[in-house]
């Protein structure tokens, strides 16, 4: 057989395609896991991201944790990937390969100049989707080149926006053991990086970050020492401009109590509110293989899965979110077996219907990025628009650490690890992740991951209390995989880029899933009968 030569742009995937082989490819593979297992034993999942919301995410789903709500079209689970027996194909691929494979970076190239951005500045009909010759979507910017703030800068120094910043892992699919390492970055509009005089101010934008923090989790964020009086704004709230060591978290304007940014997103008039970010907010995500470091521990890969990223265009009141969980609620009640359409494209992202646009760069056949399609776009879209777990539609802001901790918050996986970071606790005060795994009795939505069963249960099922208590002390006892679980993963992975057979599943499993329906019945039991709440 020839060699089939690519240019920049063509791949086997048409990222200009629009038409759907998986209508409802908006509901996560994860939903169509089986929650009671051969024994009748019920297993809950769910509760990670269906579960009771604070305003203004007035989606409030815990219930749906008791039921397999979907449409007609969703009963048939179409993530083939899930079935497949990749045995063979794993085992083909050595472990020299693997580590080569992902210790080369696809985001860098190798005088360090941004590849993926190159071919869109010079962008290819293949990837034209509105035929004006431009890229009109996110062109990649970030350095990931942190100081010991978390700011990323540019070879010359400056700051690109971009600030890195640690926090919990979200539950199940987003442990290093179940596939793969990431970061997510935040950055504010340029106006919430300059003074009242429209001159860049790093103080400035740092306490627009820490308000912005508080807004999310609605709560107090302790800071360093700010002066109230350079800003004209009592940031914590005790009645006089004088040196403040928090932002505190008050606003409810029903009885007169605000909040304010400072600078010149203050003199703009930027809308401001609980629990919602300023518009023009954009984030990160890079999702990696896992690399082996030095130390004979777990790390993140220099090579990308997928470069995510969303960007907040418009601003939506509590009245304008309210009215439209009201109105998806009418409609799955008038219509149940109408699927959810979410306009967007491959180029610009696809809109959440809350003020936010999702856009993705996945690994084509040759293991470089490329833009996502719009149905591949649409994976992403399911868990970031109607889900109780989101606080304005992002997971991680809110499980941001705070000050006191490395770099008071501030700082990338690359330059401090997980290790020795005791697990995050639930908002009424439990062991969030040994929460997870005694309702699922696994650490994977699947109930797959034999290694955290056998290290974390006994061989009737019950929880080892004396291993869920080590994850006070460090989370990687339980969300690490060990080497040879790490390379198996990323083998599994890598043959689904060889296919790029992403529209049928991105799960890096080997063989096939055992506890995951083909089908469902209409309104299905999940057999859950006693739904978390907190």
């Amino acid at each position: 057989m020839g060699t089939l030569t690519l240019v920049a742009g063509d791949t086997l995937v048409d990222v200009k395609n629009r038409y759907l082989k998986n209508y409802a490819s908006n509901i996560p593979s994860q939903c169509y896991t089986k929650t009671e297992d051969e024994n009748k034993k019920v297993h809950n999942p769910c509760f990670a991201c269906h579960i009771t919301s604070k305003e203004p995410n007035y989606f409030n789903d815990w219930d749906l944790q008791e039921s397999y709500a979907f449409p007609e079209d969703a009963l048939k689970n179409r993530w083939k990937n899930l079935f497949k027996d990749r045995t063979k194909e794993v085992n083909d691929i050595s472990d020299d390969e693997i580590l080569a494979y992902i210790k080369q970076s696809n985001y860098f190239g190798k005088e360090g100049e941004f590849t993926l951005a190159k071919k869109l500045q010079n962008l290819s009909k293949e990837w034209d989707i509105d035929g004006d010759k431009k890229w009109d979507g996110y062109i990649p910017d970030c350095y990931y080149n942190f100081d010991d703030e978390g700011f990323d800068r540019t070879p010359n120094g400056d700051y690109s926006g971009w600030r890195a910043f640690g926090y919990y892992p979200f539950l199940g699919t987003f442990w290093p053991t179940n596939g793969s390492t990431d970061d997510v970055l935040i950055r504010l509009p340029m106006d919430f990086r300059k003074d009242e005089n429209g001159s860049f101010n790093i103080e400035t934008y740092k306490v627009n970050l820490a308000i912005v923090e508080a807004l999310i989790k609605q709560k107090s964020i302790k800071m360093h020492l700010i002066d109230e009086k350079k800003y004209g704004v009592d940031l914590n709230k005790d009645g006089n401009l004088t040196q403040a060591s928090q932002i505190t978290f008050e606003y409810d304007p029903r009885n007169g109590k605000y909040m304010s940014y400072i600078g010149l997103a203050k003199k703009k008039g930027y809308k401001i509110s609980a629990g919602l970010y300023p518009v023009g907010t954009d984030f990160l995500h890079s999702v990696r293989y896992i690399d082996i470091d030095e130390d004979n521990g777990i790390k993140m890969a220099a090579r990308m899965k997928e470069l995510r990223y969303g960007k907040k265009v418009n601003w939506a009141t509590y009245t304008d979110h309210k009215a439209l969980v009201e109105e998806e609620l009418k409609e799955a009640h008038d219509f149940p077996d109408r699927l959810e359409v979410f306009i967007g494209d491959a180029e610009r992202g696809v809109s959440n219907k809350r003020g936010w646009r999702y856009q993705g760069f996945i690994e084509d056949e040759k293991g470089e990025l490329r833009p996502q399609s719009y149905e591949e776009n649409l994976f992403c879209i399911g868990c970031h628009a109607s889900l109780g777990a989101l606080a304005d539609s992002t997971f991680v802001y809110q499980r941001k650490f705070e000050h006191g901790t490395f770099q008071n918050g501030w700082s990338h996986w690359t330059q401090k690890g997980l290790k020795g970071i005791g697990e995050p606790k639930t908002p009424d005060g439990r062991d969030e992740y040994t929460l997870y795994i005694q309702e699922n009795g696994a650490g994977d939505e699947f109930r797959e991951n034999d290694e955290v069963i056998k290290k974390f249960f006994d061989e009737n099922g019950t929880l080892k209390m004396s291993e869920a208590k080590k994850l006070q002390d460090d989370m990687t006892h339980l969300i690490f995989p060990s080497h040879s679980r790490a390379l198996k993963l990323n083998k599994a992975y890598k043959v689904i880029v060889d296919e790029q057979s992403f529209i049928y599943g991105r799960d890096a499993t080997v063989k096939p899933v055992k506890n995951v329906h083909d089908e469902l019945k209409d309104e299905q039991s999940t057999g859950i009968t006693n739904p978390v709440r907190y």
